[in-house]
């Protein structure tokens, strides 16, 4: 008896290969359900065309659309159906009272003339790959759970018997059909989600796969020119690697001292602090020591817009334009609207494996968050991300803004927990003067300190002063002064 598995089909879709560990068992009935505009067709086609590019004949056969139709739906994405063989029940002969064939206008004999119609068209083109379009037409035409059952199975035999790989379409009309369920080798459930402002969402669900370890859950894509492309939901303990994690310099020695040497490899360090304290400013004065190193480095830009982040780093001391020009720094303004979180997974993905970034900074979290379905998922996620760029040896940076500017200041989430260290900036009031204090709260790396300093940002960089041993509540905003440790001068362009 030969229990050797059979080798597996692609979808036509990379991501969703990934998803079901390679593709899908050939030969096998599958249901792909979604509501209307969730990417059924596109879906359908990319199955039949990767097909075709690998010499595979297929068949779309479409009770729903007209071959035009199928036509300019494969033109938007720049693709030609000429290859494939399309049977179409949905135009005039559909309609010709006289044929007695109408999925218009249901019946037992329409029912069983369909049915005939694509045995007979699927002997005539041997398809190896067939898609059908849609299962809601063939519901309405046996009018009753049982006929259509019937129906359903007789076309599954049917075409496992002369070896082809279907992928039965399904628009939901039915609100729970256990019938298909039972009956389909696996179920694969695309979803679209209106948020109320921004671009749509889209998720898939492997709701059933015989025979195959998938990765289950739900999973972001996106419906684009050029077709569907997934992301699978990221899973850090399938993503490990060997590095040494050695302590890196920041380029300010104040800011390593606090950290008790640097930035260790293979950590991620949360940046905290309200509006305008200098949390960017600090990420970029790391990043650009590491591409000075000769590492290679990502920036995610949520909040500001590329010419003023280049700008205002520059008028700090701090050029990143020649890295970006020459490869070695990466930068991408993302904008949270139109951001899918699996999406954004992935490009951090293709930061590190592709590009071979050693260096990630995401500014900031809090527009992050609002690509999020809810805080909790942020949180699930951002364990994934941070877990993977740790195994994956990544020095990581994210910045997290807080509502208010003195006194009682808070975050949108808190993910300290998340972090291996924590860098808090706060500002407080001295001698009528609004100034800054930075600190380390948390360090899994190394030993911290655990002293207060003033924090100055001009021309030359970042400054760090002498512990502020004289001040009580500085992190309130408020303190109270009870020593005699002088405050630093207001920095100059001749301050280093």
């Amino acid at each position: 008896m030969n229990t050797v598995a059979p080798a597996r089909i692609s979808t036509g879709i990379a991501g969703l290969d990934d998803i079901l560990n390679g593709g899908l068992t050939p030969q096998r009935v599958y249901l792909v359900e979604g509501s209307p505009g969730a990417g059924k067709t596109t879906l359908g086609l990319q199955f039949l065309l990767d097909g075709a590019a690998r010499g595979d004949a297929g068949l779309y056969i479409t009770l729903s659309e007209t071959a035009d139709e199928l036509a300019a739906v494969a033109r938007s994405h720049g693709w030609s159906i000429d290859a494939l063989d399309v049977f179409e029940l949905a135009g005039e002969a559909a309609l010709d009272i006289d044929a007695q064939q109408s999925v218009f206008h249901p019946s037992e004999v329409e029912l069983g003339e369909t049915t005939r119609n694509v045995m007979d068209r699927v002997d005539a083109v041997k398809p190896v790959r067939v898609v059908f379009d849609s299962l809601s037409e063939m519901r309405l035409l046996a009018q009753n759970p049982l006929r259509y059952r019937r129906q359903i199975l007789a076309l599954k035999q049917f075409f496992t018997a002369r070896s082809c790989t279907v992928l039965l379409l399904d628009d939901k009309t039915s609100q729970s059909d256990q019938h298909l369920h039972s009956i389909a080798h696996g179920v694969i459930s695309l979803e679209q989600i209106a948020k109320e402002f921004g671009k749509e969402r889209r998720r898939v669900n492997i709701v059933k796969m015989r025979g195959i370890r998938f990765r289950g859950g739900y999973h972001d894509y996106t419906l684009n020119t050029g077709g569907i492309t997934m992301f699978p939901r990221l899973v850090a303990a399938e993503h490990l690697r060997d590095f040494v994690p050695a302590v890196r310099a920041t380029g300010s020695s104040g800011i390593d001292a606090l950290l008790g040497g640097g930035l260790v490899r293979g950590t991620n360090t949360l940046i905290v602090g309200p509006s305008g304290i200098g949390k960017t400013t600090v990420a970029t004065r790391c990043l650009l020591t590491s591409l000075e190193r000769g590492e290679k480095a990502a920036f995610y830009l949520f909040d500001e817009g590329l010419g003023t982040f280049f700008a205002r780093s520059l008028a700090l001391g701090m050029d990143l334009r020649p890295y970006a020009d020459s490869g070695q720094f990466l930068i991408q303004h993302i904008d949270p609207a139109e951001l899918a979180p699996g999406e954004f997974a992935q490009m951090l993905r293709d930061a590190v494996e592709q590009r071979k970034a050693d260096f990630i900074v995401i500014d900031s979290l809090n527009a992050y968050l609002q690509a999020m379905p809810g805080e909790q998922f942020l949180v699930l996620q951002m364990h994934e991300l941070l877990s993977y760029l740790n195994q994956q040896g990544v020095t990581t940076l994210l910045v997290l803004g807080q509502h208010g500017m003195i006194g009682d200041v808070k975050s949108d989430v808190d993910l300290s927990y998340l972090s291996d260290g924590t860098i808090l900036m706060r500002f407080f009031e001295s001698n009528g003067r609004l100034r800054r204090a930075v600190t380390v709260i948390k360090s899994r790396a190394a030993e911290h300190a655990l002293t207060i300093h003033e924090l100055q940002l001009g021309r030359n960089g970042i400054r760090i002063g002498e512990a502020l041993e004289g001040f009580d509540g500085v992190l309130t905003g408020l303190p109270s002064y009870r020593g005699s440790t002088p405050m630093m001068a207001p920095a100059t362009d001749a301050d280093s």
